[in-house]
């Protein structure tokens, strides 16, 4: 198999051409085929991910991507739209989506495990034509995805840094948005700071979300997280409840799973939606589904996945 591997050197020129160097010796050792595609500063990491898959389509190929949430996102994306094999090398912070699937965190035993990998469909989540395969939120967490972003480029890209910028932005007073919500044919009209959609277990269950609803994800539907109306201290306490793993027993959270679920606010005809941690402005109503196709993932051998941590 030819790998087209996307990297998006916003990450820095340094940590770029280091990964880089380990992935072409492991693949140069296994004589693999393989191509790099960089992004340029004037470049949208959508364009360089379209490019690898459609050059993977045509070449009977796999598309992999180096780097964080947003990277993989674009990538998988890509790869969804050309039908093609699809590979991941973790490069950023948390990597739910690798370390849930047992791909390893380290640059060159993930490539190396890339070569014994066999393609296994997996479920995609998406919110209005936008694909995510982690999360997609709106309200109080994607504000959240934006502060933390700012305190990465102040202190850098570390998981306390990304942690504390999520609960500064938890302390300041959060806007309660209406919403009219209509899951599998049923219609109820919700108050809440913050709404939640998951596709992913390992996040889900760090959280302490309830078996049923992770259960759910492994069944063709998706989970939903619903924070009640509350104060900025009760904010707080939440996000200390989610880091410790009870976040299911707190009675300000409800949580449900379903397979599509329209949302309308009764004020906004625009509204911010994070998915993947990469927020955009999107019109409402706000449609989240199981995509129709899965994705081709290239999952490692059992002898090469990690346990999870």
């Amino acid at each position: 198999m030819r790998y087209f591997i996307v990297i998006n050197t916003s990450a820095g020129r340094q940590q770029t051409d280091s990964a880089q160097t380990l992935i072409a010796e492991v693949l140069m050792a296994a004589h693999a085929e393989h191509e790099f595609l960089l992004t340029r500063a004037d470049q949208d990491i959508n364009a360089v991910a379209q490019l690898g898959a459609f050059k993977a389509r045509t070449q009977h190929g796999a598309v992999v991507a180096v780097g964080g949430d947003g990277t993989i996102n674009a990538v998988a994306s890509a790869a969804l739209d050309h039908d093609v094999p699809f590979g991941v090398i973790p490069q950023g912070t948390f990597n739910y989506y690798g370390r849930e699937h047992g791909i390893p965190q380290d640059a060159e035993a993930a490539t190396r495990a890339l070569l014994g990998a066999r393609v296994e469909r997996q479920q995609v989540g998406w919110v209005n034509k936008r694909l995510f395969l982690i999360n997609a939120s709106l309200g109080l967490y994607a504000r959240v995805q934006e502060e933390r972003e700012t305190y990465k480029r102040q202190f850098g890209r570390s998981r306390v840094t990304a942690v504390l910028a999520g609960l500064l932005t938890l302390l300041a007073q959060s806007r309660k948005l209406m919403l009219e919500i209509e899951t599998d044919g049923r219609f109820e009209v919700l108050a809440t700071p913050s709404l939640f959609v998951a596709n992913n277990r390992l996040q889900m269950g760090r959280i302490g979300l309830d078996e049923p609803e992770l259960d759910a994800l492994e069944n063709g539907r998706l989970a939903a997280i619903v924070v009640k109306p509350t104060s900025g201290a009760r904010l707080f306490a939440l996000a200390l409840r989610g880091a410790l793993g009870r976040l299911s027993a707190d009675e300000n959270i409800s949580s449900f799973s379903f397979k599509r679920m329209q949302v309308r606010p009764r004020r906004d005809k625009f509204l911010k939606v994070s998915a993947d941690g990469e927020v955009q402005l999107m019109r409402t109503p706000l449609v989240f589904s199981v995509g129709p196709r899965a994705l081709k993932l290239l999952l490692p051998a059992e002898i090469d996945r990690v346990a999870i941590a």
